[in-house]
């Protein structure tokens, strides 16, 4: 099968001939049809994601495909179905391999281009705001909100009830994330972004804050979140990992939440399936509405890990690997 291959940690990718492993008890073959291009990818690839993989290897967190093999013990799914699953590792190929835990079945009218990119930034947002305890009425602001998580984020606490404040570093990103259910937007870049929040809180300050980015924004977030308040820490798009002043912490009672969804296998399998079905069920029901910008052939992956460094993509980038 084609694949596209890390030949070693901070070396360019390259498209290599690879045979798929042998299928073990648990696991489903399927066909690729397209794959999600994710951050946490550029940072598998660099080794500086919590999971390693050992270099030869074959990128890609998540994709949607048909099901090409099942071990005798699965009962999940079936040859034929059509399937998003999230994996780590090995997406970015015409053939993968999943624990049926990680494979979900689809209804026949969801399209498979918009599942690829599914499971990562609905299933992190769905479980980081629940655990965040995000609640009807709340006021939530979501930094990079036209990304690939933040836009979920957008939508799911916009479905939950919440007044959401959507953060954006253009005009063209805040309209997408204002299209998607925010009450709000503002642009990142302002100095006096926290006074904003502050304003449109009445002075109150964010019951919950979601931070995708990190950095400048993170600093943002402390001093524009109310007494009380949550901010759940996704990840660092911005490329600066900020070190939290705990004495803020204490004088405003506010929890700081980190969050990995892929943690989620091992703390809570059950809580982490049962959550990404109900994603798709909404999906399903034409609640949810998966925003892919870009759509490139597996041969350019690494124009599409630009995409996602350069913070120029909105919602999702795709990489087609075959005809749906």
């Amino acid at each position: 099968m084609k694949a596209m291959v890390c030949p070693g940690l901070g070396q360019n990718l390259q498209i290599e001939t690879r045979t798929l492993a042998f299928l073990e008890m648990g696991h489903v073959r399927i066909k690729v049809i397209a794959a999600g291009v994710n951050f946490a990818d550029s940072l598998l690839l660099s080794g500086n994601y919590q999971e390693k993989l050992a270099p030869p290897f074959i990128p890609g967190f998540e994709f949607s495909g048909v099901v090409l093999e099942v071990a005798s013990d699965v009962t999940s799914c079936k040859v034929g179905d059509r399937v998003l699953a999230a994996v780590i590792g090995g997406a970015w190929a015409e053939e993968a391999i999943a624990h049926w835990h990680d494979v979900h079945v689809l209804p026949d009218h969801l399209d498979l281009i918009q599942a690829a990119g599914f499971p990562i930034a609905y299933g992190t947002s769905h479980l980081a705001l629940l655990k965040a305890h995000l609640q009807t009425g709340e006021t939530l602001v979501v930094h990079g909100a036209s990304g690939g998580v933040g836009l979920t984020a957008v939508e799911i606490g916009a479905g939950i009830g919440a007044s959401v404040i959507a953060c954006a570093s253009s005009p063209e990103k805040l309209s997408i994330a204002l299209e998607h259910g925010a009450a709000h937007g503002l642009d990142s870049r302002s100095e006096n972004l926290r006074d904003q929040i502050k304003s449109l809180t009445n002075g109150k300050g964010a019951d919950v804050v979601y931070d995708p980015v990190g950095g400048s924004a993170f600093e943002d977030s402390l001093r524009s979140t109310r007494q009380g308040g949550r901010i759940v820490i996704i990840g660092f798009a911005s490329g600066t990992v900020p070190q939290i002043p705990a004495n803020i912490l204490l004088v405003k009672n506010i929890t700081v939440l980190g969050f990995s969804w892929n943690a989620y296998r091992k703390i809570d399998p059950a809580l982490m399936r049962h959550s990404l079905k109900n994603c798709i069920d909404l999906w399903a029901a034409g609640k949810l509405h998966p925003h892919v910008s870009q759509v490139l052939p597996l041969e350019q992956a690494a124009d599409a890990l630009d995409l996602l460094k350069n913070r120029t993509a909105t919602g999702k980038v795709i990489l087609q690997v075959a005809e749906r």
